[in-house]
């Protein structure tokens, strides 16, 4: 899959990132991500992000990011495309992306590098040695640390014809809005705020056509509806949605930090296909937490079969 056909898929539909299993020892458990990756895959999904903010990549080391990887697009079998996450400093993110590319990924997520926060001439020569590493399509992650700005942006993209996508995660309306109006459709944009449902409408005005969805991991006929009715611009399903699900799962992620991921595993557990822990230095939810999380699915997924674990 070439760049811009990997854009243009993802641009498409839906996205989501599975979560990584882990066992009582906190050690990546194949089988079951596999598992949980084909169960996914049953479902319509323009795109899969291997290691990802929500797969923990930030707790992987680089050696288990290519495992986890690998296992993703041997279970994808080319039905989707997989993009692999990058990051930390330079020298790592571009081994990582070498990584998957090698590992047969069909582009890089890169997401903000570590520590430091650059200035655009740093953050724009890390960005481009990532690109230059690799023929696959690279998506840059625009949040916390590593912000680029519009011109920097449009000054990477003459150089770097492989970079093709720009998620958000600053929810900056206006930067936003500069970045679509210089860029156009040079760029697939996707949302990338936590539990980005909540943005996913004012967001398309912009251009973002797609988003990352986590919730996928657990509500997908729920994630995939609201989707569609974000798409068909349908304001009394798409308020419904948020007003019996995603509104209050936010607040409920909002009891504790590091939660937009803790939280998405405790979905998994709440719908019997269990992932396993969080790495600390996240926590898991607390059990009324979790109990709280399962009335709320059931809300939205009543009549969802309770799986044994794991499939």
């Amino acid at each position: 899959m070439t760049p811009a056909e990997m854009a243009a898929t993802i641009g498409g539909g839906l996205l989501s990132f599975p979560v990584t299993h882990f066992d009582a020892e906190q050690q990546f458990v194949e089988k079951d991500y596999r598992e949980h990756c084909a169960w996914m895959l049953e479902y319509e999904l323009a795109g899969l992000f291997a290691a990802g903010g929500t797969g923990e990549f930030f707790s992987l080391t680089p050696e288990e990011v290519g495992k986890v990887v690998k296992a993703a697009v041997e279970e994808t079998a080319g039905k989707t495309p997989v993009i692999a996450g990058a990051g930390y400093g330079t020298a790592m993110a571009v081994d990582l992306a070498r990584s998957a590319e090698a590992n047969g990924a069909d582009g890089i997520l890169l997401l903000p590098n570590y520590l430091m926060v650059p200035g655009q001439e740093g953050l724009a020569a890390h960005v481009e040695a990532v690109c230059k590493a690799t023929s696959l399509g690279v998506i840059v992650y625009n949040r916390d640390n590593a912000v680029l700005q519009p011109e920097t942006l449009e000054k990477l993209c003459e150089r770097n014809a492989n970079l093709v996508g720009f998620k958000d995660g600053v929810g900056d309306i206006e930067l936003m809005m500069q970045v679509y109006a210089r860029m156009g459709d040079r760029l697939t944009y996707v949302g990338g705020l936590p539990t980005a449902e909540t943005f996913a409408p004012a967001y398309l005005e912009m251009g973002v056509t797609t988003y990352s969805s986590a919730i996928f991991n657990f509500v997908p006929e729920f994630a995939l509806d609201f989707y569609k009715a974000v798409r068909a611009r349908d304001h009394a399903t798409i308020m419904a949605g948020l007003r019996d699900f995603v509104l209050p799962y936010i607040a409920l992620r909002n009891k504790g930090r590091g939660y937009a991921v803790s939280i998405v595993k405790a979905g998994m557990t709440a719908i019997g296909r269990t992932a396993g822990p969080v790495r600390t230095p996240l926590i898991d939810l607390k059990p009324a937490e979790l109990a709280e999380l399962s009335a709320l699915i059931a809300r939205v997924q009543p009549a969802a079969p309770k799986l044994a674990a794991n499939g």
